[in-house]
């Protein structure tokens, strides 16, 4: 019995070091709050010039949102303390003086998983050119950590309605915490609430010759996007009668006040328009943030809509936006 104990015990030993990748060292669990970056430089520096360039960057207010807030918040901690817990941060932008100008990203460095970008330069100047240089590659880089951090909390605990794939042949992921506000043969409705509000996210197919691509291609998805919220979304006012006896119709539109961000981009692997504004309720006082995808589905000959919007009065909408733009990426077409 001793003998066979100690060769189950061996097995096991063997077992857990072939697991082992060679040179792989273990990392821990990363952490810091979403849109969190940790920047690395000395006092000085981030009080002068280079901070001035990193907070252009990093704190630049986000398009799209009804009050300003920044991209990122920024958490600057001295290269002489950055060690320990300091160092586990999800996003770390590391400033570092006296070398050659460079420009590097390096994932898993102090923690998993963990996106570290080092500037490097002899002199501010170069440190400073290096930073505007790349500007773009540091928001997507940590842009994306962000979002895919969040589609892995979500993960946690997806949702289970089959027939988002049953009927539109497609997948999405998103938390079990979203409830079903409206289903049909192409149209799905999901709806979470949240500290002052709610949150929503629509799923919707069209024709292939709902859209046209030409100079009006985002007039037509501002109308599309209009004529499903007149539909779907109604405010507390509708069929409500006023003082002067008229039915009063209350439903959501995008604020013709404030010009809607629109791009091509492309979204698994297709191509696809990206619009991001603020919408509103006719006749009635609710209003928030909302971002749309519209998605060139050529083998089915359709395009498929997915859109995320947000109701959150009297606070910030960022973390909001970026759950809701986490899921519409999670997108897949079969």
């Amino acid at each position: 019995m001793r003998n066979l104990f100690f060769s189950v015990l061996a097995l096991l030993v063997l077992m857990s070091c072939g697991d082992k990748k060679p040179n792989q060292k273990f990392l821990p669990d990363a952490s810091g709050a979403m849109n969190n970056v940790s920047v690395v430089t000395e006092n000085d520096l981030w009080e002068g010039r280079i901070g001035e360039a990193i907070r252009s960057i990093l704190a630049k207010p986000i398009y799209g949102l009804p009050q300003d807030e920044p991209m990122f918040t920024i958490s600057q901690i001295p290269t002489s303390v950055f060690s320990g817990f300091v160092t586990k941060n999800r996003t770390v932008l590391k400033i570092e003086t006296g070398k050659e100008e460079g420009f590097t990203i390096t994932d898993d460095v102090y923690a998993r998983p963990q996106k570290v970008i080092v500037v490097s330069g002899k002199t501010k100047e170069a440190i400073i050119n290096v930073i505007k240089e790349n500007e773009s590659k540091i928001i997507e880089t940590f842009r994306n950590a962000e979002l895919t951090e969040r589609q892995r909390q979500m993960s946690k605990s997806p949702h289970s309605f089959t027939s988002i794939k049953e009927k539109l042949g497609l997948t999405i992921q998103f938390a079990s915490i979203y409830e079903l506000a409206k289903e049909t043969d192409n149209f799905f409705w999901f709806r979470k609430d949240i500290t002052t509000g709610h949150s929503h996210i629509m799923i919707y197919e069209l024709p292939f010759d709902a859209i046209k691509r030409n100079d009006s291609t985002v007039n037509q998805i501002i109308k599309i996007r209009d004529s499903i919220g007149k539909s779907y979304f109604k405010g507390r006012l509708d069929e409500t009668v006023n003082a002067d006896g008229k039915t009063v119709s209350s439903f959501m539109i995008t604020e013709d006040a404030y010009t809607p961000f629109h791009a091509e981009t492309i979204l698994d692997n297709k191509p696809a328009f990206e619009t991001k504004g603020l919408w509103e309720l006719t006749n009635d006082f609710m209003g928030g943030s909302f971002i749309n995808y519209t998605v060139e589905d050529k083998v089915n000959k359709r395009w498929i809509g997915i859109e995320g919007f947000v109701f959150a009065p009297s606070v910030e909408k960022r973390n909001y936006m970026l759950e809701l733009e986490s899921v519409i990426k999670s997108l897949k077409i079969e």
